[in-house]
């Protein structure tokens, strides 16, 4: 049976000589493992692009009853981008997201607002000229909300953080001072209600909040374990 939808992308792996395995967030059917065929061929070329992180697909795609890999029969670019795999804070900022969103969506079933959500802030953001500078921070607050674990406040944060930094297994000297998670609190309340408005000063400080959110992620999301694009965008974020 085939299938259309929209889909977003968020990881792929190489599959046989020719192929991959792309990972896909779709708007009918949830997230969905798929296929692709020839996509690694020198001709025609640039076809592997459309499998970037966040690339947003139209879609004709296989289904079956019993669930699993099945393949994509048609694909094309949705929504071609301005500014997002030209600009490398950006891609930088969509390969961290994408493995965090790749982490955390498990549900292979409609969910029609979730989908919403995601594809209108890929779209903001590479739409975004400037002033992107707290989008990952933003992206990650407003989807906790989606996954129902969303905070109120920045004290449920930091709260629930600096409580298990002090679980008898947590190294000593890792975890923020009582002070610096105050200042974190402050930050968190800004980007949760007042993001136009949030003034974080520097990319040192946005480095620690999103570690603080992540360790936040990690408390709600089993297994989440450790993001490995986190490394690269720290040093992205250090030039912010």
């Amino acid at each position: 049976m085939l299938i259309k939808t929209r889909g977003i992308v968020l990881n792929y792996m190489r599959y046989r000589e020719t192929s991959i395995i792309a990972r896909i967030y779709t708007e009918r059917l949830g997230l969905q493992s798929y296929v692709v065929n020839g996509v690694r061929k020198a001709k025609p070329p640039g076809r592997i692009a459309l499998f970037q992180p966040f690339t947003l697909l139209d879609l004709v795609a296989y289904t079956s009853r019993s669930g699993g890999l099945t393949r994509l029969s048609e694909f094309r670019c949705a929504e071609p981008f301005r500014t997002l795999p030209y600009d490398v804070r950006k891609s930088s900022i969509a390969l961290f997201l994408s493995e965090v969103v790749g982490r955390v969506l498990l549900e292979e079933e409609e969910n029609e607002p979730l989908f919403t959500f995601l594809h209108d802030s890929v779209l903001a953001f590479d739409r975004q000229e400037e002033g992107f500078e707290n989008f990952a921070l933003e992206f990650l607050l407003r989807l906790s909300h989606y996954l129902g674990f969303g905070p109120e406040t920045g004290e449920q944060i930091t709260s629930q953080v600096a409580f298990a930094s002090e679980a008898p297994n947590t190294a000593a000297g890792h975890s923020p001072t009582a002070l610096r998670f105050q200042e974190f609190e402050q930050h968190f309340d800004d980007l949760l209600h007042r993001p136009a408005m949030a003034a974080v000063p520097n990319g040192r400080v946005r480095r620690e909040l999103l570690g603080v959110l992540i360790r936040y992620y990690q408390l709600h999301v089993e297994h989440l374990g450790d993001i490995r694009s986190l490394a690269v965008l720290s040093e992205v974020l250090a030039e912010l």
